[in-house]
């Protein structure tokens, strides 16, 4: 009934999700260990609930508008969706057709082969240096109708400078999609939205879903040249994002304090984390993310993932290649971060991991 080539995907999964008692910590899906604003909470507390018997803005127009106003936009170049997720999808529903390719550089955020996939659209895998840096030129030589790039890395937490995603659109005239789930922990500055007025085919992706600690809203944005939102806005879904979650984005995302306060928070956390694993033993590559990815050499990582599963601590494992002997750790809280320390101690005994 289905066709041929479903027979064959791949699908996208995700970190493994462990029933939350209150013993379990979770870091293995680079979700923000602090709740969401206190505003959303106060919202919450007073909510209408009739207002849930009618359909949501179909646009998310109030919530564009906000998103559009911080970053010096027009609301016509925003789009809202039901997750970043959402969003790429519909990039490649809109812009790609069957039998084009895409190129990004591996490793990388895994869903965006699993969308090509869907609707066959190949992707070319350009593979990184020895540390992780991108190789642009090996991208556009692709002759690829897109470049995907997730900025932090969504693998490794390596960020590619903003002087070197502008290199990359002066010499590339397809689209350029910037993912920036994880820009907030690097800094407002490395972000490509400052480009976005001089480059017409550049997309740039963000969530709610890190910095805002507000994964279960799912809801993601795009910035893009009006005439780009225009046609994703010809294709999206009806209602696509729902009322609740649109009112809960726009009450956190007018929190910037707290916003703040909880990126340095985690920030501080995972200078602290990257410095006890290299006094452990482990490689630690630089990260600008809210997590790092570390490799041990005394053990190795898959046993080390399983080890800390056996104390409820969920990290980050990918049987891939260049990944494998790896580990992907979030950044917990303070306290959290002390125990998974205190069990890798345990562990390790006298020796390095």
């Amino acid at each position: 009934m289905y066709r041929k080539s479903i027979e064959t995907l791949s699908p996208y999964i995700p970190g493994f999700q462990p029933a939350m008692d209150g013993t379990v910590i979770k870091i293995n899906s680079n979700e923000n260990p602090y709740p969401p604003s206190p505003k959303v909470k106060e919202l919450l507390g007073g909510f209408d609930f009739r207002q849930l018997r009618y359909y949501p803005d179909a646009t998310s127009q109030p919530l564009r508008e906000l998103i559009g106003a911080q970053h010096g936009l027009s609301s016509k170049q925003v789009l809202c969706g039901n997750g970043s997720d959402e969003v790429i999808s519909l990039i490649f529903k809109v812009f790609f057709e069957e039998g084009d390719t895409i190129a990004t550089p591996y490793p990388t955020y895994t869903f965006y082969k699993s969308v090509a996939d869907i609707i066959n659209v190949g992707v070319a895998f350009v593979d990184t240096a020895e540390d992780f840096a991108i190789d642009l030129q090996g991208l556009v030589n692709t002759g690829a109708k897109g470049i995907f790039i997730a900025n932090p890395n969504a693998q490794t937490g390596r960020l590619l400078p903003l002087q070197r995603i502008e290199e990359l659109l002066n010499n590339y005239s397809g689209l350029v999609v910037i993912d920036e789930a994880y820009i907030d922990f690097a800094g407002q500055e490395s972000s490509a939205c400052h480009l976005l007025g001089t480059y017409s085919n550049l997309i740039v992706l963000r969530t709610f879903s890190k910095s805002y600690s507000l994964c279960g809203i799912r809801v993601g944005f795009c910035l893009a040249d009006e005439s780009l939102i225009q046609a994703m806005d010809k294709c999206r879904d009806s209602y696509n994002v729902n009322h609740l979650s649109q009112v809960i984005a726009a009450a956190a995302f007018r929190d910037r304090e707290y916003l703040e306060a909880t990126v340095k928070r985690v920030v501080d956390t995972r200078d602290m984390l990257a410095d006890e694993l290299r006094n452990l033993g482990f490689t630690v590559y630089p990260s600008e993310a809210n997590f790092l990815l570390c490799q041990p050499h005394g053990r190795s990582a898959s046993d080390i993932y399983d080890y800390l599963k056996a104390q409820q601590i969920y990290v980050r494992h990918f049987d891939s290649p260049r990944l494998s002997d790896k580990l992907r750790i979030a950044i917990g809280t303070e306290q959290e971060v002390e125990i998974l320390l205190r069990h890798l101690r345990e562990y390790a005994g006298s020796d390095p991991i």
